[in-house]
Formats: C-alpha cells, sequence, structure tokens
C-alpha cells in the first residue's frame, strides 16, 4: 500500500493523534486515567463528607449542650435583652468550637439570639430536628442557601418541658477543601497515578503505532478487506501454517483442493483430515521441501503440485506459506502418454517378433523346405490362438483382451513370462470403465514385468474377478515392496527403477487416483510365491 502525498487530507489528518489507531488509543487510555482519578477524586471527597459529618456532627451536639448547660443562658434565655445579654456566650461558643453560627431560639423557633445579629427575629428550621421534642439532634440543613452541618439541643426545665433550643452549625466545606482535607498524601498519589498512568498509555500507543505502521482503523480495514479479496481471488491453493502447526489462512481454492472446510482456521494440520502426505508436507521442517520446489502428492482424488516456502516477518520465522494447483489432468495426460508408449512398445516388439518369423519363413521358401514353412506357419498359428484363447475365454471385454494380449507379447520379449488365472472372469464393460481398468492393469503389469525382469522365475500372474464389484490382482516374481515404502510408493515421482526420459513414479500414482474416483481402494503386499502382490478393488 502506498503512503499518502505530502499534504494530502490522509496525511493532514494523520498529524491528528486521533486519526491514527494509536492515536485514538491514547486518547481512550487518557480518558480512561481521567474517569479513574475522577473516581478516586469522588470516593476520598464522600469519606471526607462522611467523617465531617460524623465527627463535626459530635462536636456541633457537644457545643451546643454547652451552651445549653450554662446557667447564664437557662437564666436569661427569655430576657427582653438576651440578644446582648447572650451574645458573649454565643460568640465565645464560635470561637471556641470552629462553628460558623451559634444561636439560641425559643420552643417555637423564633431566634433569641444569633452569632449573627442579622438573624435575631428569624425562624429557626425546625422540621427535622427531634431537640422540640426533648432530644439532641445533628444532620444538614439550609440556611439561607447555604448547606450546613447543625447541631441542636434542648434547654430543659426541671420537668423535662423544652425552654429553649440552642443550635450550633459549620458550612459544608467545597470540594477543594475536602479533597484538601484529605490529606497532602492523596493529591500527591493522585498526581502520581495520573502521571503514570498517561506515561504508560503514551509508551502504549508508541507501540501500537510501530506495529500497525502509523495506519489508521479506516485504512487497516480496508487493508485487511484488500487482503482478504486478493487471497480468495487467486487461483492457486494458499495455506499458511504457523511455527506451532496450525493453519492461520486457508483460501477457497486451497479449500476445495484439499477437501475441507474454511473453518479450520485456528486447528492443527493434522487434525482437520487432510491426507497424511499432505499433513506430513505440511508440518514439515525446512530443507528442500521449504526452498520453492515443486512436491506432487496424490491424494483420494487428485493430484496435487504443492509449493512451500518459508514466511518471515522481521528477520523472525513465522511458518510456511504452502502453494498448491491441480495436477489431475496433467497426470492424465502423462498417462495417456505412457500408454501411448506402452503400446508403441508393444508394437515394436510384435514388428520384431514378426520380422524374425518372415525372415524364417522367408528362408525356408528359398531352400524349398515347403513343409518346414508349413510346419512354422502352424506353430506360429497355434501359439498364437492359445495366448488369445487364453485370454478370451476369460476375458470378454474387447479392449481389456487386447490390451492383455499385447502385453503379453510385450513381456515375453524381455523374457517374463505374463499368465491370466484359470479363475480370472471380465464381463464386457462400459467404455469409460474399460479405459480405466485398461489404465490400471496397463501400469500394474508394466511395474510388475519391469521388477520381475532377471529374476530366477520371471513371471507375472494376473487374476481378474468382477463377480463382487471388480478386484484386479497383479503379483511378480521380483525383490518385493519393503513394509515401509508401501504407502510412499503411490506418491508421485516415487520409483525404484532408473530415471528414463519422460520420468518415472507415474504409474502407481495414477493407479491409486483412478481407484479413489471409483470409490475403491488399492493394497500391496507379500505374494504367496515371493515378489509383490498389488489388488485393486473398485466399486464398478
Amino acid at each position: 500500500m502506498s503512503s499518502p502525498a505530502a499534504g494530502s487530507p490522509v496525511a493532514r489528518a494523520r498529524l491528528l493523534p486521533g486519526n491514527t489507531l494509536a492515536g485514538r488509543f491514547l486518547v481512550f487510555q487518557l480518558l480512561v486515567v481521567a474517569v479513574v482519578l475522577i473516581a478516586v477524586a469522588a470516593v476520598s471527597v464522600a469519606q471526607s463528607a462522611r467523617e465531617f459529618r460524623d465527627v463535626r456532627g459530635q462536636r456541633m451536639i457537644a457545643v451546643a449542650e454547652n451552651m445549653a448547660s450554662t446557667p447564664i443562658v437557662r437564666d436569661r434565655y427569655d430576657d427582653p435583652f438576651a440578644a446582648q445579654v447572650l451574645a458573649p456566650e454565643v460568640d465565645r461558643a464560635v470561637a471556641l468550637s470552629g462553628a460558623d453560627l451559634a444561636e439560641i431560639a425559643d420552643p417555637a423557633g423564633i431566634m433569641r439570639v444569633s452569632s449573627d445579629p442579622a438573624r435575631v427575629g428569624q425562624r429557626l428550621d425546625l422540621r427535622a430536628t427531634l431537640a422540640d421534642e426533648g432530644r439532641a439532634w445533628s444532620g444538614d440543613i439550609d440556611v439561607e442557601g447555604t448547606h450546613r452541618l447543625v447541631g441542636q439541643v434542648p434547654v430543659l426545665a426541671t420537668d423535662g418541658a423544652v425552654l429553649a433550643i440552642v443550635s450550633v452549625s459549620e458550612r459544608y466545606p467545597s470540594v477543594w477543601e475536602l479533597l484538601g482535607g484529605a490529606g497532602e498524601r492523596l493529591l500527591i498519589y493522585l498526581g502520581l497515578g495520573a502521571a503514570l498512568g498517561m506515561l504508560a498509555s503514551w509508551l502504549l500507543s508508541r507501540r501500537i503505532n510501530r506495529h500497525t505502521r502509523g495506519l489508521d482503523i479506516a485504512e487497516l480495514a480496508s487493508l485487511a478487506d484488500h487482503r482478504e479479496a486478493l487471497l480468495h481471488s487467486i487461483r492457486e491453493g494458499v495455506v499458511a501454517v504457523n511455527n506451532e502447526g496450525f493453519i492461520t489462512l486457508i483460501n477457497d481454492s486451497a479449500s476445495d483442493l484439499l477437501g475441507i472446510g474454511a473453518d479450520v482456521v485456528g486447528h492443527r494440520a493434522d487434525e482437520v483430515g487432510l491426507e497424511p502426505a499432505v499433513v506430513t508436507f505440511l508440518l514439515s521442517g525446512g530443507g528442500s521441501r521449504a526452498d520453492g520446489s515443486d512436491v506432487v502428492i496424490t491424494t483420494r482424488t487428485r493430484v496435487l503440485a504443492l509449493n512451500r516456502r518459508a514466511a518471515r516477518s522481521q528477520g523472525r520465522s513465522i511458518g510456511t506459506v504452502t502453494t498448491m494447483r491441480d495436477s489431475t489432468e496433467l497426470a492424465a495426460l502423462q498417462a495417456q502418454l505412457s500408454s501411448h508408449r506402452s503400446v508403441t512398445d508393444t508394437l515394436r516388439a510384435q514388428t520384431h517378433e514378426f520380422s524374425n518369423q518372415l525372415h524364417t519363413i522367408s528362408g525356408l521358401v528359398q531352400l524349398g523346405e515347403f513343409d518346414a514353412v508349413r510346419d512354422v506357419v502352424g506353430t506360429l498359428t497355434r501359439r498364437r490362438a492359445k495366448i488369445n484363447e487364453a485370454v478370451t475365454q476369460h476375458v470378454s471385454d474387447p479392449a481389456v483382451a487386447a490390451l492383455l494380449i499385447a502385453k503379453t507379447s510385450l513381456a515375453a520379449e524381455s523374457g517374463v513370462t505374463l499368465a491370466l488365472t484359470d479363475d480370472s472372469h471380465l464381463s464386457a464393460l462400459a467404455p469409460a470403465l474399460a479405459t480405466d481398468v485398461i489404465t490400471l492393469l496397463g501400469n500394474l503389469i508394466d511395474n510388475a514385468v519391469d521388477v520381475s525382469v532377471g529374476s530366477a522365475d520371471a513371471r507375472v500372474s494376473v487374476r481378474i474377478d468382477d463377480s463382487s464389484g471388480l478386484l484386479l490382482a497383479v503379483s511378480d516374481s521380483g525383490p518385493g515392496v519393503p513394509e515401509h515404502l508401501r504407502e510412499s510408493i503411490f506418491s508421485r515421482g516415487v520409483t525404484s527403477k532408473a530415471q528414463v526420459p519422460g520420468g518415472r513414479g507415474i504409474g502407481l500414482a495414477l493407479v491409486r487416483l483412478v481407484t479413489a474416483q471409483h470409490g475403491g481402494n488399492v493394497e500391496v503386499s507379500d505374494a504367496p510365491g515371493g515378489g509383490a502382490l498389488f489388488v485393486v478393488r473398485l466399486n464398478a
């Protein structure tokens, strides 16, 4: 993604800290820090207010009780000149207690004495008090628009009657006064917490900005959408696996080729039902499988060409990326080419055989040995008829029968006896199925003949049975297949034979592919008389 040009709206927007993901995160973190600080301050203010109410409320009651018990107050509270006589008492109560206002009212609430002379004659708020009932009380009242903490105590006669009410009040402190009252340590802690919170938020935003390359949220979303669109529009399959073996990315083509869903992301590659060969390829370490060269793997229904490369970020390995493409059609074309080459070899062998026979007949004719000519022609005719009969009496499909007859002659050319078992039976097949059976038998017989050449008893046995499904069994007199190779020999490119132009290791891979396409299976084991036994079962 190219960077915006200097002076463009996007570039100017990035200069604002709130327009990048890191900037927005920083603003959000600062808001969180501010909310936390405000919450702490609010709790501190509430605690200070509660402490003020409890401590100072008791203090107001104590001061009011002290005034109510003073003899001069009890004697002169109803004096016409009480405001002048008792003024020193209320002023002394205010000075000694730290209260703002000290007052004496009659039982009806009319102010007789007050430390604020302007309030004399006004009515004392007795709506919430218990003092008019003869009990001390402290609580909150509003005096001339000011919220105050008040303590009220009755002046009682000897018979318990309320003679007067003494009220001492103090204005509630402001929020800043409450915060200051909470102590300097709280302010220090709040300031330190704010500084640390802002520093941590700034450092974290720097880290986020570095990891997001300074992109804002819209650009990140656009980049992710663009990446997803490109990934799923690629014709080749793409699978990413991290260092722990978990699938981190897969596109639609890879899901189709591997026969798995897109929901495998986040699962281990060996837990999603992939072919063992594919799992081994995806989870294997470096080396030749991670150098970018193609590796061809045969699955149940496809031939896949896989290419695997290491993925690195900032010099650190983060896993591997495997691309794959469907090579099934290419493998089929290679099989057809191999089949045509086999036909060519068969025709060449028969041409060579017929040429020798014609030379023999020509020589006998020139010598005038007509009886010998008749004997040679008869022998050749009977031998050919015997081969044809040995095949056609068990195999009714003409294409398969022709293949077996041709392969018999080709095997004989290599010194190998190819024989069809007596219990074999095959009815006429549909053209498409006959073509696949020819592919299967042709490849199995070619491999069997190749490994049997030079053995003590060079022999290949073929058994065909269509009584229940379709069974094809080919055994040879070669060295057999070791136990540990009986799975890998079906992978494309795996062969024990010498390399030739055009490649090796295609036949058995194609055998497994064609077998899987018919819902069947192919197995390899030891033949009873030595060598290998390949058995193909089709749900025909």
